[in-house]
């Protein structure tokens, strides 16, 4: 019987029915955003058993097909129980991951405001649950040192290239989903502080605080490619950054400018512009975004027991039974309260007293919590500004460092100067002494010259009449060569003519010839013509002998204008060899005028 009534026996199925009924107040069909305090008792179960077993057994049997809005309050808390749940929270949604995809694929067939929001909101879900189980170094809360970023990324770069790709791709689900609900929302103050919009802004927070993370890790990732492949090969990458950065910085802009999130996140401001990939030393000037959640007000709790004591029958027991034991032996002590009575009553007083006392622990360290994460978030930005300042420092050390080695070479350099400038004083000496003795070498090339264009004159003058007598040679020589080819034009034409007269008498002997023969042959037939042909023939025969003489006194004339031709050619020869003789004794004196003062000047 006592047993019955033992408190540690109803803890843990009290326990079970608390989150039961945080489930059902935070995940519910009214248009208002969930309240934290249900959300933290949801999380706080997955760490007491240490996974989601309770929350899927209680979410699996949600009205969800049958009202947007609690899909979409639905989705709100499995984001926060997967961020700030116990890590074995990752492997039971996997085996849920199914369901989820159907809440997804259902909405986003109707037409409803809220049902297209479930709709991204699923993929994000989904495409976050398969990010962290393919690289469980990554918690689902995504805060991991650069160290450990480092040692998951890697020294293989097609590793570190698909890691980025995928993280690019995260990236996408969650922008697309801040740009979803902005898109269904006027950004007016009014419409963010009624609870139809915050309903749909408040998941937006566990949005920029991935966010954050995703983008400092993203430039970490391309700054490290940069450095080990060709710019061209990350075109795309930088392509697709640069469109991340500027929704993102648009995000986080038009959500600073909203009432609802400036009391429940500090969100951090973007640069300007994208960092530079394409220059190494700008990874110094990029701070990591970090997100602050302000401490909370405690929230007004309506009591709920944890532990509930009851002193009448279990479940199960009829009352009558009761009633019967009453009846046939009375009540107990004669109504009078024995010390298990008392006891009951006290240790429902003492369990009261606990039960407060716990919430007021469990406040605090909430609070505690918070403030701790503010801390660790200030430190971190500190730690980041304390990193930037210290490759600062290092890019300062170095410039530092070179400028004092071009010193040193400029120093060395103004010594080797100084002994240049006096090697060259010694050589400026010698070459003024070098110089006097120039001058006065020229001063008597000078006078030399002088005397030379003196003598150049005289010779230039015994030239002009040198060459005046080879004028007078050439005048000669040419008259002399007009004549011969005269001459030879002469005994040419004489020589034509009396071929032309020797060919005549040829053609006359040659006719005369065939007018003999013809004779004979005549005086062949006739022998009655003998006579007459004799005469005839005789006739033709003095003629001939004619003839010969002739032809022979012709040729003895042209022997004997050829030989007049050979003594012409003889006699010019003659006198052009007399002109060559004349020219170079007048050449040899112009040589024996003009080359002895040289030759004494070289000596």
């Amino acid at each position: 019987m006592e047993a019955r009534f033992s408190p540690i026996n109803q803890i843990l199925p009290w326990c079970r029915q608390d989150l039961a009924i945080s489930i059902s107040k935070a995940i519910n069909t009214q248009e208002a955003p969930v309240k934290e305090k249900h959300a933290r008792r949801i999380i706080l179960g997955t760490h007491h058993e240490k996974g989601a077993f309770t929350f899927w057994s209680y979410a699996i049997g949600l009205p969800l097909p049958s009202s947007s809005i609690l899909s979409w309050k639905f989705c709100h808390v499995l984001h926060k129980v997967l961020r700030d749940g116990h890590p074995n929270v990752l492997h039971d949604c996997q085996r849920y991951r199914s369901n989820i995809r159907e809440i997804g694929d259902l909405w986003g067939h109707l037409h409803d405001r809220y049902g297209q929001l479930v709709n991204v909101y699923t993929k994000l879900l989904l495409t976050k649950i398969s990010f962290h189980l393919k690289h469980p170094q990554f918690p689902a809360g995504l805060e991991v040192t650069d160290e450990v970023l480092e040692k998951a990324a890697g020294t293989d770069v097609n590793n570190i290239f698909q890691l980025t790709v995928e993280m690019f791709d995260y990236m996408d689900c969650e922008l697309k989903l801040s740009e979803s609900v902005f898109r269904q929302l006027n950004t007016a103050i009014a419409v963010s502080q009624m609870s139809s919009g915050q309903c749909r802004l408040a998941p937006l927070i566990q949005v920029i605080q991935d966010c954050s993370h995703l983008y400092h890790y993203t430039v970490k990732l391309l700054f490290k490619l940069h450095s080990c492949l060709p710019v061209d090969t990350l075109q795309g990458h930088r392509d697709r950054f640069h469109e991340q950065f500027h929704s993102l910085r648009n995000f986080f802009r038009r959500a600073s400018d909203m009432l609802y999130f400036k009391r429940l996140i500090q969100i951090p401001r973007l640069p300007e512009g994208p960092p530079n990939f394409l220059r190494a030393s700008a990874l110094a000037e990029h701070i990591k975004p970090v997100v602050v959640i302000p401490e909370e007000a405690p929230e007004d709790e309506e009591p709920e027991n944890l532990i509930e004591i009851s002193t009448g029958p279990p479940a199960g027991e009829p009352v009558v039974v009761a009633d019967l034991f009453d009846q046939t032996f009375g009540p107990p002590n004669g109504s009078v309260k024995d010390d298990r009575d008392l006891q009951i009553e006290s240790l429902k007083r003492e369990v009261e007293m606990l039960r407060s006392e716990l919430e007021k622990i469990k406040l605090e360290a909430q609070r505690y919590i918070s403030q701790l994460k503010g801390q660790v978030n200030a430190l971190e930005g500190e730690l980041e500004e304390q990193r930037k300042q210290k490759q600062k420092a290092l890019v300062d050390n170095e410039q530092l460092r070179h400028e004092l080695a071009q010193l040193r070479a400029a120093q060395l350099e103004g010594e080797r100067s100084q002994g240049l400038r006096e090697e060259a004083e010694r050589k400026a000496s010698a070459t003024e002494v070098r110089y006097s003795k120039l001058k006065e070498k020229h001063n008597e090339l000078v006078h030399v010259h002088a005397e030379l264009l003196r003598k150049n004159a005289d010779t230039a003058k015994q030239l002009t009449v040198t060459q005046q007598s080879q004028e007078e040679v050439a005048r000669v020589k040419e008259q002399l060569a007009f004549q011969v080819e005269q001459v030879k034009r002469e005994s040419e034409l004489k020589l034509e003519e009396q071929s032309d007269q020797l060919e005549k008498l040829k053609r006359d002997l040659e006719a005369k010839a065939r007018e003999l023969a013809h004779v004979q042959e005549a005086l062949s037939h006739t022998e009655q013509s003998q006579s007459e042909l004799s005469s005839r023939l005789d006739i033709l025969s003095a003629e001939k002998d004619a003839l010969s003489g002739a032809v022979r006194q012709r040729e003895a004339d042209l022997l004997a204008a050829q030989s007049l031709v050979r003594e012409t050619e003889a006699a010019l020869s003659q006198e052009q060899q007399r002109s060559s003789r004349e020219q170079g004794e007048l050449q040899g004196r112009l040589a024996e005028k003009v080359w002895p003062p040289q030759a004494q000047q070289h000596h």
